[in-house]
């Protein structure tokens, strides 16, 4: 007998052979009741579920409509606030075309920019070619000398004397004109000649 229950214990341990057509099936079925009841259970806690969040969405609502003062009859609806600015643009391309126009407005067209004194604005096509017709304006040769003649330096400030002098720290030096040089300029690259000794 012994022998017997050992023989069945090796032989339920050890593994089917793979290539064994008698070992190569399930022998038992899958157990339908089981995966029902679990389908069942699953599809029932979902609607349970559901079911709660639907109350308690319908609750929030019911509780912040009762916590908002009721509107006054026949008064105005409130329209909707604008946030403050900058804004983002709700239509990028017409206000971008809507500018370009403008500016092609003010570059091709005629315009008063200031009727009390005459001042007219021309297109800009006009402009150019009046301009060109014309020329700019110039400075007379001896304006500039005479600017910078009559200009002024102040010698104080608001905090006291001026440190630097009118000219800039070496206007003396300036005013004398360059120092005579004893050496005969040396030429870029080349070292000056050394005198022959005896």
């Amino acid at each position: 007998m012994a022998g017997n229950e050992e023989h069945d214990q090796t032989q339920q341990t050890q593994p089917p052979h793979p290539l064994s057509p008698a070992e190569r099936h399930e022998t038992s079925d899958v157990n339908f009741r089981a995966i029902t009841r679990f389908g069942i259970a699953l599809v029932l806690m979902c609607l349970t579920a559901f079911a709660l969040l639907f109350g308690l969405f319908h609750y929030f609502q019911a509780r912040e409509t009762a916590e908002q003062p009721p509107a006054p009859p026949g008064g105005a609806v409130q329209a909707p606030r604008v946030p403050p600015e900058p804004r983002l643009q709700s239509t990028p391309v017409i206000d971008l075309r809507v500018v370009r126009a403008s500016e092609d407005q003010i570059l091709n067209g005629y315009a008063w920019v200031d009727p009390d004194h005459g001042i007219v604005r021309i297109p800009i096509d006009q402009a150019i070619d009046l301009l060109a017709r014309r020329g700019l304006p110039a400075r007379q040769p001896g304006a500039a000398a005479a600017a910078a003649s009559t200009a002024t330096v102040p010698a104080d400030s608001g905090l006291g004397p001026i440190m630097q002098q009118p000219g800039g720290p070496l206007a003396s030096q300036l005013a004398a004109g360059p120092a005579p040089e004893d050496k005969a300029p040396v030429a870029e690259g080349k070292a000056p000649a050394e005198p022959a000794k005896k």
